[in-house]
């Protein structure tokens, strides 16, 4: 049986190795994630507390998710857990400790900081509020922070707002690179959740540092479907965010086969906006798709 402390050096080592990939991998064109040892090597289930874990304290998102096989959790701001920038240095410790001494793993911190104001105030402040979040990742443990677009002002042209996001997003993302966590951005947004401009933004933010967390959107299916959308940013995918696997509303089948052609062994994170009567059992569900996902043709 392992101990606390050897699951917490076991962790450390993985984060590390994982965070030295991404660096690594990123010039020679392969995914963001890191990548199998081996072909029997799987993806990893977590768990984003948006919604289905919104308000559970740590102690219960750490329980729950080790009834259900959840390895990790991405910790979304404002929710009951209580992870934020204004915790004390005695607090972060704490969390770090407590996931340490568990079997979850914190993947990281959900933010909700957005680079596309004209507003030059506004813009600053979300770039210092990610740096915050960096630094509170490092003292609890995480592994990464996730920003987002949220949009394209209708008075500013398109192509504007994507370069000024994508330097922002250059400029936390070596800033994290500093502090040992990835900068991951969401796949989100009216206009900017389009994977042409998530495409132009990544291509600004040229920094080994940044990278996608694709989100399972209904605009990844428009145009030229699925598989060109997915292959605009693939080489920069470090998390992905799935949806309830009980549903057809995506297809979950032509995901899951793109990511194992990637040789995909990264996070695929659970995170739904509709709330089922019984949480507890809709994630052990999905933790048993999520397996026939990984091995069916």
């Amino acid at each position: 049986m392992d101990t606390p402390s050897r699951r917490s050096f076991l962790k450390q080592a993985g984060r590390l190795a994982a965070g030295g990939l991404v660096v690594g991998t990123m010039r020679a064109g392969l995914l963001a994630g890191p990548m199998a040892p081996d072909a029997e090597a799987k993806m990893r289930l977590g768990l984003v507390t948006y919604k289905w874990g919104e308000e559970w304290d740590i102690a219960t998102i750490i329980t729950n998710c080790e009834a259900a096989d959840f390895e990790g959790v991405e910790l979304r701001t404002k929710h009951r857990h209580g992870v934020e920038i204004s915790l004390s240095p005695a607090q972060r410790k704490d969390v770090a400790r407590r996931f340490a001494d568990s079997d979850v793993e914190l993947v990281g911190l959900g933010s909700t900081c957005e680079y596309h104001s004209p507003d030059p105030a506004e813009l600053r402040r979300n770039i210092e509020e990610t740096k915050a979040f960096v630094r509170l990742c490092h003292d609890v443990g995480g592994s990464g922070v996730k920003v987002r677009p949220n949009g394209l002002p209708s008075d500013v042209p398109a192509e504007k707002t994507l370069e000024q996001i994508g330097r922002s997003l250059r400029e936390v993302a070596a800033y994290g690179a500093d502090h040992g966590a990835v900068i991951r951005l969401e796949v989100h947004g009216h206009g900017t959740m389009e994977l042409p401009h998530i495409k132009t933004i990544m291509d600004v933010a040229d920094h080994p540092n940044a990278t996608v967390c694709w989100n399972c959107n209904s605009t990844d299916l428009v145009d030229k479907g699925l598989a060109y959308n997915f292959n605009l940013v693939a080489d920069r995918i470090n998390t992905v965010h799935i949806h309830d696997l009980r549903t057809d509303k995506y297809p979950w089948q032509k995901l899951f086969a793109l990511l194992s052609g990637r040789h995909f062994t990264g996070w695929t994170l659970l995170e739904d906006g509709e709330i089922p009567p019984k949480i507890p059992e809709a994630m052990r569900e999905n933790r048993a798709i999520w397996e026939q996902l990984q091995t069916s043709p």
